[in-house]
């Protein structure tokens, strides 16, 4: 379907819609975050945001709120509505049963199950579909739902805290704390927007952390996965003292591991040098309906992402202390010889987060 170009009115509608889903940030995984505004006579006569996976729609709560009211009303949504029955029904069903008579959406549903589907259905009851020409950000906010239906793989963001010189601990291995508050703050609320949380087994070994997103607000957290090659993870742990799934990941068919309790999986995904295959791990996810997936760990891990062009995103806390030349760096990436091999990223963005610095990296498009 084409793309409108909006009124500034219609535009501000659908920009609403947009922020409404954001208040699923945290929930809403593996579906997608959507919000819905409903319309009528000039008034908003309904909002509604999806919260959670298996509860009801944005759409299916902006009706509710506008009962009668929705009757003859424009509809506002952040993503075309679905057409398909997953575990709760259609939503351009509910639509067309409630007699709307324009629905605008902020983008087409990347979703092979929908993609345009829904707006057709809408046509077809004789009710005016369109697509803004401007996502307002849609397409952002659900960048890693995209990435996964479209490109079979989650989004991954790699997160590394290092010191100015680019030191991630010091020669004695201690790195508690690389960054302030401020910036362990804002990785939290990474985490909590993450579907899996991936990180190695040395980081687990020196760091013992918990591997879960402490923020003031409702969040599903997310899957935790520790790449053991060759299981060494110790039962004691901190990370299996907190809720939620984890899933260990080995690099050996004999290893048997320790006795897990029901919320603990292993797996043997070896690549072919003997190591766990991480492109493995991120298809493995993404059968699993991971959007997005963080990567925190140490050099190694963290080195293996890069080298094999699996990053999408690289968020760099950089504190403005020194550990010199005997600190620990950030990546191991052995197939690089001459700076020929260099790996090159783009800087996308640059934030001040209390005495520290986050700068956000994306790999590069062109040729060097």
């Amino acid at each position: 379907m084409t793309a409108s170009t909006l009124s500034d009115r219609d535009h501000q509608f659908v920009a609403r819609a947009v922020d409404l889903a954001k208040n699923g940030l945290y929930t809403t995984k593996p579906n997608p975050r959507v919000g819905c505004v409903v319309v009528q006579d000039e008034e908003v006569v309904g909002e509604g945001w999806h919260e959670r996976a298996g509860e009801a729609h944005a759409e299916i709560h902006a009706l509710s709120v506008a009962g009668n009211r929705a009757k003859g009303a424009e509809v506002f949504v952040s993503l075309e509505p679905c057409a398909h029955t997953g575990r709760t029904g259609p939503c351009v069903t509910a639509l067309i049963e409630a007699g709307v008579k324009r629905v605008v959406a902020a983008m087409v549903d990347p979703n092979p199950q929908v993609a345009g589907k829904g707006l057709e259905m809408l046509n077809s009851a004789g009710i005016v579909a369109q697509v803004s020409q401007d996502d307002c950000g849609a397409a952002e906010l659900n960048a890693g739902f995209c990435r996964r239906v479209v490109g079979g793989r989650p989004l991954v963001r790699l997160k590394v805290a290092a010191t100015l010189d680019g030191r991630t601990a010091a020669n004695d291995g201690s790195s508690k704390w690389i960054t302030g508050e401020e910036a362990r703050a804002d990785v939290h609320q990474l985490r909590a927007s993450s579907c899996a949380l991936v990180t190695g087994i040395g980081t687990v070994r020196e760091d013992d952390p918990r591997l879960n997103a402490r923020i003031d607000r409702q969040v599903v957290q997310p899957l935790r996965v520790v790449l053991d090659g060759n299981g060494q993870l110790d039962p004691e742990a901190r990370l299996f003292s907190e809720p939620g799934d984890i899933l260990i990941v080995t690099s050996r068919e004999d290893d048997e591991g320790f006795d897990f309790d029901a919320r603990t999986e292993q797996i043997c995904l070896a690549g072919a040098d003997g190591r766990v295959d991480v492109a493995g791990v991120l298809d493995l996810l993404a059968e699993r309906s991971c959007n997005e997936v963080l990567v925190e760990a140490g050099a190694g891990v963290a080195g293996a992402f890069v080298s094999r062009g699996l990053v999408d995103e690289l968020w760099v806390y950089q504190s403005p202390d020194m550990l010199g030349s005997g600190g620990r760096g950030m990546f191991v990436m052995r197939g690089i010889r001459s700076i020929n091999d260099r790996v090159v990223f783009e800087l996308e963005d640059v934030c001040r987060i209390g005495r520290d610095v986050r700068l956000i990296y994306t790999p590069s498009r062109e040729e060097v």
